[in-house]
């Protein structure tokens, strides 16, 4: 399981995220997805750390926590959604739009 981290600054770099959670246990992994158009980040990433425990000390601490300027939102990433393909589905199809009209 992962921790999500919303409300991130901008300038934040996957080192700086990697060290402030690190004073709460062992840090396999950070992520700060970016944006694809052009390539910064989308003020959100998530971190991976050793144990149960030390995921939740790092989200008790940082969940609120002003860092960078900005108050972190920190919790228990969500699993993803299945939102299916891009394609077809889901409406806003041209199928059965027609009206009759009496």
């Amino acid at each position: 399981m992962s921790i999500y981290v919303g409300n991130l600054s901008y300038d934040v770099a996957e080192a700086d995220l990697s060290s402030v959670f690190a004073e709460y246990g062992s840090v396999k992994r950070v992520q700060l997805p970016t944006d694809r158009e052009t390539g910064r980040p989308r003020g959100f990433g998530f971190v991976e750390m050793g144990t149960d425990a030390e995921e939740a000390a790092a989200i008790e601490a940082l969940d609120g926590a002003e860092w960078m300027g900005r108050d972190l939102k920190v919790n228990k990433a969500k699993p993803r959604e299945d939102r299916g393909s891009s394609f077809g589905g889901g409406g806003g199809g041209r199928r059965n739009n027609s009206f009759s009209r009496n």
